[in-house]
């Protein structure tokens, strides 16, 4: 079912169960200290304002996207599909597909990383560290590079784990920050510049109908994305 909310944050699916929508860039999943509108809070009032519901409006936050980051994203409507929700990201039935556009060459066409990560609650930034680090969690994903343009390439990304900035940081180690990132490739982004990371696809086993359900966008039509051709940029939504 797709049709436009009240808030004008596109609905991908939407069911008595679930609400997947895109996440517009630059503004926070839940709310934070800065005080500015959180998609949380305003997809419950758009469902309470769509559906006319009294009192307050339970929406389930299953998973996260960094604030610059946008993109397709999944909410439980229900404590029951939440925690079954949950349940397929601890099991990693949980899929999430992303696509970023990098500074360089990645190693090889396609690959494993695979890091140990620490996150410093203090700055809000996480580092690559020795394994026995303690608190360090291993992080690991695949990539594809889809095509290159200049001295940049377009990555297809797919997560096996959900760590912190874990896309941003890997890169940035492998010695490609992505395009706009100013906490981890600042050597390379001017200030302004928006960071090109997006959620392309999210797919799991509805909680209740145990069918595959996979939410699908595609980045915006902007620099630095538009580098690329629209055929080059559907195979985003390719899942292995």
């Amino acid at each position: 079912m797709n049709q436009e909310p009240v808030s004008q944050i596109p609905i991908l699916y939407e069911d008595n169960h679930l609400l997947g929508i895109v996440k517009p860039v630059n503004i926070p999943t839940q709310a934070d200290v800065s005080g500015d509108p959180d998609l949380l809070t305003l997809l419950k009032e758009d469902i309470k304002v769509r559906y006319g519901k009294p009192g307050n409006v339970y929406l389930g936050l299953v998973h996260r996207l960094d604030r610059p980051v946008g993109g397709a994203m999944i909410f439980a409507k229900t404590s029951k599909a939440a925690s079954r929700l949950s349940e397929a990201v601890r099991s990693r039935s949980f899929r999430k597909g992303y696509a970023a556009v990098v500074h360089g060459r990645l190693p090889a066409p396609r690959g494993t990383l695979r890091n140990m990560l620490l996150k410093d609650p203090k700055t809000n930034t996480v580092s690559v560290v020795k394994s026995g680090t303690p608190g360090a969690k291993e992080a690991v994903l695949d990539y594809e590079v889809l095509g290159t343009n200049g001295s940049f390439s377009l990555v297809r990304i797919k997560l096996h784990t959900g760590r912190s900035h874990q896309i941003r940081v890997q890169m940035n180690h492998a010695g490609c920050p992505l395009y706009g990132d100013q906490k981890y490739g600042s050597r390379v982004n001017k200030p302004g510049q928006q960071i090109a990371l997006w959620s392309v696809t999210v797919g799991f086993p509805h909680p209740v109908t145990k069918e595959e359900v996979v939410l699908a966008s595609l980045p915006p039509e902007e620099h630095p994305w538009n580098l690329w051709s629209e055929t080059v940029l559907n195979g985003l939504h390719a899942e292995d």
